[in-house]
């Protein structure tokens, strides 16, 4: 598939969508430009079993599915931002523990910003990165999973990890 061709909910079969969708009480904060708007809206289709996410977009909305599964996790509802680009109004994460195991909600909206971040544009986002992995980064006490196997988790084998 050409880079400019738009990713479509035609392009996968078997994505299934929320099935216990709860509002996301934390969302990025991030202002995408208008550029960024037009990639964003383009999607990305996982090349192989090595990559996580398919994202395509409706309207304004951008659903995010695991690659493997076609399991919905985020979906997101973007609106011109004051002053120019596009932010997110408002995002839907699953709740349901047996397809997404989100585990705060300051996660869950890293997550959506990575995922759209790293994998969607293709930016380094080492910061994004580097919040993500706070948590887990262990300590002598810890039994915590070691940040590369945490981005692994999130963003696959070509994410840059």
């Amino acid at each position: 598939m050409p880079a400019d061709a738009r990713v479509t909910r035609s392009s996968f079969h078997d994505l299934t969508p929320l099935s216990v969708p709860r509002p996301m009480s934390v969302l990025p904060t991030r202002k995408w430009t208008d550029d960024q708007w037009e990639r964003i809206q383009l999607g990305y289709r996982s090349a192989d079993m090595d990559e996580k996410w398919d994202v395509f977009t409706e309207d304004n909305v951008v659903f995010l599915h695991r690659s493997w599964t076609g399991f919905e996790i985020f979906e997101a509802a973007f609106v011109p931002a004051e002053g120019g680009g596009w932010a997110i109004a408002g995002a839907m994460v699953e709740s349901d523990p047996e397809r997404y195991g989100g585990t705060s909600d300051m996660r869950n909206a890293l997550t959506l910003e990575l995922v759209l971040s790293a994998i969607v544009l293709g930016e380094d986002a080492t910061e994004l990165r580097t919040r993500l992995v706070e948590p887990t980064t262990p300590t002598s006490s810890s039994n915590d999973a070691l940040p590369g196997v945490v981005l692994h988790s999130v963003l696959g084998l070509r994410s840059g990890t």
